[in-house]
C-alpha cells in the first residue's frame, strides 16, 4: 500500500510576523502550489531525494544555478526532522510504533525561498503520512507545534506556528497566539473563517530570487529578546492589525481590508531591513491600484485588487520586474 499525502502552500494575510511573538494572523491556504509524500513499506528505511537536491551537476555553471534558485538547503533534512520528532512525539507519549520499515518519496511544486511556506508543507505532508503509516492519533490542535518542532527543535530554523497551523486546517484561519492561551494550553487558539468572505486576493512572486528566511528573521528575534520598545510597540500593533482584519472581513468591509494589508507591511518595514528588490514588488503593486504586503518572509507579495482591470494591470508591470501575479486558489 502507498501512502499519498500533501501540503499546500500559505500565504500569511494580516498579522504576520507577529506570530512568533505572541500576536495574532490571519492566513490562508494557496492550494496553487503543493508539497505531496509518497510512503510506502520498504525492507530498509530509505529517503529518496527530489531531483533539485541531488547533488550530480552537468557542469560548475549548473550547480551555480541551481545554488541560486534552490539555496543550499534540500527537502530532506526536513524529512528527516519530521520522522525524529515524530518519534520522540510516539516515545514521550507512550505510543507503540511497529517495527515495519518504510520508503518516503518527496516532491514539491512551492517555489523556492519566496515565503510561501515551502519547508514546512514538506515537514507537515510527511508527518501526515507518518501518522497514517504508524496508525496514531495526533490532535489537530497539536500537529502545528509538531511539526514546527521538526524545524525549531531539530533544525534551528526560526519560525511561529502561523505556516503550520494554516497548512494543518487549511482553508482561512485566524490565529490567536497570546502568551496566556500558549501557556494555558500549549498552542494558541484557532478559528475558522468562511472563505466565501475573502476579498479578490492575488500573490505575486519573484522567479528570481533566494534567500532563507530563518536568516532575514533572527535579528528580529534578538530585538525581541531584548525588549527593544520599537520592536514590541510594532508587533503589538500587528496583532491588532490581525484582530481588526478579521472584524473587517466578518463585515465584508473590504475597504478597511485594503488599508490594513498596507498599514501590515508599513509596520514590518519600520523592524525589519527589507531588500530594494522586495520594495520595488511592493510599490509597483500599489502603483497599479493595488493593496501589498508580504505573505512571509519576503519574495513574495499579497493583496487586495479592486478589478479585473486592477488585476491585468498587475500582470503586466509586475512582469517587468521578474514577478509573476496568480490568483491564490483557496477553497
Amino acid at each position: 500500500m502507498i501512502i499519498e499525502t500533501q501540503a499546500y502552500a500559505r500565504a500569511g494575510l494580516l498579522g504576520n510576523p507577529s506570530d512568533g511573538y505572541f500576536g495574532k494572523t490571519i492566513s490562508i491556504i494557496v492550494k496553487n502550489f503543493s508539497a505531496s509524500v509518497s510512503l510506502y513499506e520498504a525492507p530498509e528505511l530509505r529517503i529518496e531525494p527530489m531531483d533539485e537536491d541531488l547533488s550530480v551537476y552537468r557542469s560548475i555553471h549548473e550547480l551555480a544555478d541551481s545554488l541560486e534558485a534552490n539555496g543550499y538547503y534540500g527537502g530532506e533534512r526536513l524529512v528527516k526532522a519530521a520522522i525524529r520528532t515524530f518519534h520522540r512525539y510516539a516515545r514521550s507519549n507512550n505510543l507503540q510504533l511497529h517495527n515495519r520499515n518504510f520508503a518516503v518519496r518527496y516532491r514539491s511544486s512551492i517555489p523556492r525561498q519566496v515565503g510561501l511556506a515551502g519547508s514546512s508543507a514538506i515537514v507537515t505532508a510527511t508527518m501526515r503520512a507518518l501518522i497514517k503509516f504508524y496508525q496514531i492519533d495526533v490532535p489537530i490542535e497539536v500537529l502545528p507545534s509538531l511539526i514546527l518542532s521538526a524545524e525549531k527543535d531539530e533544525l534551528g530554523i526560526n519560525a511561529g506556528l502561523q505556516d503550520r497551523v494554516i497548512q494543518t486546517y487549511e482553508g482561512c484561519v485566524y490565529m490567536n497566539f497570546a502568551k496566556e492561551i500558549m501557556d494555558a494550553k500549549g498552542h494558541g487558539q484557532y478559528e475558522r473563517l468562511d472563505t466565501s468572505l475573502l476579498p479578490n486576493l492575488y500573490i505575486g512572486y519573484k522567479t528570481q530570487l533566494s534567500k532563507v528566511s530563518g536568516v532575514v528573521l533572527n535579528d528580529l528575534a534578538t530585538r525581541y529578546k531584548n525588549n527593544d520598545p520599537l520592536t514590541l510597540q510594532t508587533l503589538a500593533r500587528l496583532a491588532q492589525v490581525a484582530e481588526e482584519g478579521k472584524t473587517a472581513l466578518l463585515k465584508r468591509d473590504y475597504v478597511t481590508l485594503n488599508r490594513l494589508t498596507n498599514e501590515n507591511f508599513d509596520l514590518r518595514r519600520k523592524i525589519m531591513n527589507i531588500s530594494d528588490s522586495n520594495i520595488e514588488m511592493v510599490e509597483c503593486a500599489r502603483a497599479c491600484g493595488a493593496s501589498a504586503k508580504f505573505p512571509g518572509s519576503g519574495g513574495s507579495i499579497i493583496g487586495i485588487y479592486p478589478s479585473d482591470e486592477v488585476l491585468n494591470k498587475l500582470i503586466v508591470e509586475l512582469k517587468q520586474i521578474k514577478v509573476r501575479v496568480i490568483k491564490p486558489y483557496v477553497n
